[in-house]
C-alpha cells in the first residue's frame, strides 16, 4: 500500500486526517492551502485530494465539497505517517501515582481503566485475567453459617476470588484452620487448572493414605477452585458516556445501536484476546474489528502481564476520530507500568 502513495499524497493525507481529528469536519482543498506546510495552490491540492478519494483514502460525505478519512485512510495513518512521542510529564506522573503496588488486583484494573479513561475521553477498557490461569497462593476459610463456607483464594498476582460452598459434613473452625494450611502447602504456585487436578489425584489415592482432617480439606479445596466464572464478567468498560460529547453519536439512533455493540461483551473479548496471543499492542479501526461497523469505531489495546505470562490487555474505546498521536502512546504506557506493578508485587 506504502507504494501507492508520494511524498506529496503522504503530507495531504497526514493534514486531512490531523485537520479531521480537530474539527470534525470535511477537509478541502482551500483549508489546507492555508496551511504553511503546503506552498502549492489550492488546484493541485485538490487533484491530490481527488487522487487520495480514488485510492480509497478519503470520501466525501454526502454532498460535501470537503473529504473526511476512510477505515483504510485512518490504516494508513496510524501505521505511516503518525507521529508519535512519550506521554507529557505530567500523564506519566499520574499515571505512575495511580498505580500502587501495595493494591489488590482489582483495584490496580480499576485504576487503570480509570485514569485512561480521564487522560483520553474515551471509554477505556480492561480484561482481567482469567481466573484458571491464577497462579495459587494461599486458600482461606470462613464459616458462613453451620453448613455454609466462604472460600478466599488469593493468586500470586493479587487476584482474589470468593465462593460460598456447602458443605455436608461437620467440619470445626479449627478443621478449617488446619485445611487452609493443608492447601495452601499442597497447591502453592500452582495455577489453578493444576491446582484441580491436583486435588483430585490426592482424593484417587488410597483412603489409608490420610486421615478424616485430610479428606475434609481435599473435599473443601475440590469444591473452592471448582470455578466457573462467565467469560463476560471479565470485560470491564468505564466512560461510556464519552461517547456523548462525539458529534459522530449525536443521532439518538446511531447510540443505541453503539450502546448495543457496547453490550456484546463476548465480541470485544474475542478482539482484546488477539491482543495478549500477539503480546503487543494492536489498533483495531472500524470493520477491522468485527465489532463496529465502518467508520464507527476504534479500539487501542496493549496486553499486560508479569514477566511468566501475559494476564489480560487494557486499552481504549473511541470513534475512529480520535488523537491517535496522544491516545497510542498513553495506552502503551499505562500497560507498561501495570506490567511493572503485578511484576514486582
Amino acid at each position: 500500500m506504502s507504494e501507492e502513495l508520494g511524498e506529496r499524497e503522504r503530507e495531504v493525507l497526514r493534514a486531512v486526517v490531523q485537520e479531521y481529528i480537530t474539527t470534525g469536519g470535511p477537509v478541502g482543498s482551500h483549508q489546507l492551502s492555508r496551511k504553511a506546510e503546503f506552498d502549492v495552490s489550492s488546484a493541485t491540492l485538490r487533484n491530490v485530494l481527488a487522487d487520495l478519494e480514488e485510492l480509497g483514502f478519503l470520501e466525501k460525505p454526502h454532498t460535501s465539497a470537503g473529504r473526511v478519512p476512510t477505515d483504510r485512510g485512518y490504516r494508513f495513518y496510524v501505521d505511516t505517517l503518525v507521529r508519535l512521542k512519550d506521554p507529557a510529564p505530567k500523564d506519566r506522573e499520574l499515571i505512575h501515582a495511580g498505580l500502587v503496588q501495595d493494591s489488590k488486583l482489582e483495584d490496580i484494573l480499576g485504576e487503570a481503566s480509570r485514569i485512561l479513561h480521564s487522560l483520553t475521553r474515551h471509554a477505556s477498557v480492561v480484561i482481567t485475567p482469567r481466573l484458571e490461569a491464577a497462579v495459587f497462593q494461599r486458600i482461606e476459610f470462613v464459616r458462613l453459617r453451620e453448613n455454609r463456607i466462604l472460600a478466599v483464594l488469593v493468586g500470586l498476582n493479587g487476584q482474589v476470588q470468593n465462593k460460598a460452598i456447602t458443605v455436608d459434613f461437620p467440619v470445626t473452625s479449627d478443621e478449617l484452620l488446619k485445611a487452609s494450611n493443608y492447601l495452601s502447602e499442597l497447591l502453592r504456585e500452582v495455577p489453578l487448572e493444576e491446582a484441580r487436578e491436583r486435588i483430585r489425584q490426592e482424593m484417587d489415592q488410597e483412603q489409608a493414605l490420610y486421615n478424616a482432617l485430610t479428606a475434609k480439606a481435599l473435599k473443601l479445596g475440590a469444591a473452592a477452585t471448582d470455578l466457573q466464572t462467565p467469560e463476560s464478567e471479565r470485560v470491564r468498560i468505564e466512560g461510556t458516556g464519552s461517547f456523548l460529547e462525539q458529534p459522530e453519536f449525536a443521532d439518538v439512533e446511531r447510540m443505541r445501536a453503539l450502546f448495543r455493540t457496547l453490550d456484546e461483551k463476548h465480541k470485544l473479548l474475542q478482539l482484546l484476546d488477539r491482543v495478549q496471543r500477539a503480546r503487543e499492542m494492536q489498533i483495531f479501526i472500524g470493520a477491522e474489528s468485527a465489532f463496529s461497523a465502518p467508520g464507527e469505531l476504534t479500539v487501542i489495546a496493549s496486553p499486560y502481564g508479569s514477566r511468566e505470562q501475559v494476564l489480560g490487555s487494557v486499552g481504549v474505546i473511541g470513534p475512529t476520530r480520535m488523537n491517535y498521536q496522544r491516545v497510542i502512546p498513553l495506552v502503551n504506557f499505562t500497560a507498561q507500568v501495570l506490567s511493572r506493578v503485578l511484576d514486582q508485587g
